[in-house]
């Protein structure tokens, strides 16, 4: 019986997130609006990682710890390969697009991994879950100290844009680790609310991302983004984004078989070191950049999370099919025929 196909779909969120771009587009805040929808993104940013935080079951985190070999390969993947080929790509790009563009392809490649997605999709294709939290999860908090460095060392050390390093500092704290620090420890007391009632808390995730969308893009288009930014900067965009994540995933598989790791943890490398997180991206990008420069930075961004989701559901999918046909039992004509 022949096998269907189906085309991979697209994440409802991309459907809010062009959606808010367009509304920044037609109705951008200004002024005092603006001032408050800042506000609001910064508190909803807050609440997003004190979640986070409180999320992150430490026994989860324990039981997948000591499998350091493929951590620090999924941390090589992240911090290493990653920006190598972000700075290639950088400087390739920016021959014909513009500048901004460009150091969002370098400021995507710095980013942390996802957490929720990479667990989500190594339980799918039947990987060693466990490891996945840990690995995720050990990817965000480095990414919180780690990211912001790479950022100055790669992008702003060379005059690409303009940061204050000691607001940025304090705002990355302030923001993002203290509230992530705040929810972990008081896990034991709000832990089990925060694990029944997930489904509630979920738009938490993606409203906050929202609302920095919307700021963002408020600002970038009183800067006039898109007399800036073309259909030829988007087929850039996607054609580098791409190129990127083929490279990732080929070096993955090469690196998984030299390492000689076995499947499930093969599957937790995948997942966990070829993904860029978008929700701590927009939030480190309005704290990293000027709010003019932020909504052409995150541009890239948002094109290589809808490209990742995509091809590592296809990923999980096509690994899921494998794992259940390898233990379906073998078919009566395979019998009479052994």
């Amino acid at each position: 019986m022949a096998r269907r196909y189906r085309l991979p779909s697209v994440d409802p969120f991309l459907i809010w997130l062009v959606g808010t771009i367009v509304l920044a587009s037609i109705l951008p805040a200004r002024g005092v609006a603006l001032a408050a929808f800042d506000i609001a993104a910064d508190s909803a940013i807050v609440l997003l990682f004190f979640l986070h935080g409180a999320k992150l079951s430490r026994e989860a985190v324990l039981s997948g710890i000591g499998n350091w070999r493929l951590h620090l390969m999924t941390l090589a993947f992240t911090y290493a390969l990653f920006p190598v080929l972000g700075l290639a790509a950088a400087r390739t790009s920016g021959l014909v697009i513009d500048p901004a563009l460009a150091q969002g392809i370098l400021f995507l490649a710095l980013l942390p991994s996802t957490v929720q997605s990479s667990i989500a999709f190594t339980a799918m294709a039947g990987g060693n879950v466990a490891a996945a939290v840990c690995s995720a999860s050990l990817s965000n908090l480095v990414g919180i100290v780690l990211t912001p460095l790479l950022v100055a060392l790669f992008i702003h050390s060379g005059g690409a844009g303009e940061m204050d390093g000691l607001g940025s500092v304090q705002k990355i704290a302030t923001q993002l680790l203290l509230p992530f620090v705040a929810g972990h420890l008081l896990r034991p007391v709000i832990g089990k609310w925060i694990d029944k009632h997930k489904k509630l808390l979920q738009p938490v995730d993606r409203s906050s991302v929202l609302l920095v969308v919307y700021s963002a893009f408020s600002a970038a288009v009183a800067n006039g983004v898109w007399q800036r930014v073309g259909l030829f900067d988007l087929g850039v965009l996607l054609l580098a984004s791409s190129v990127i994540l083929a490279i990732v995933i080929a070096v993955n598989g090469v690196a998984a078989r030299f390492a000689g790791l076995p499947r499930e943890d093969a599957i937790v490398l995948l997942f966990c070191g070829s993904k860029k997180s978008l929700v701590s991206g927009v939030p480190m990008a309005g704290a990293l950049f000027a709010p003019a420069q932020v909504g052409m930075v995150i541009l890239p961004l948002m094109i290589f999370h809808q490209l990742q989701l995509v091809v590592c559901a296809w990923l999980a999918g096509r690994y899921r099919a494998e794992a259940e046909a390898a233990m379906s039992p073998p078919r009566a004509e395979e019998c009479r025929s052994a």
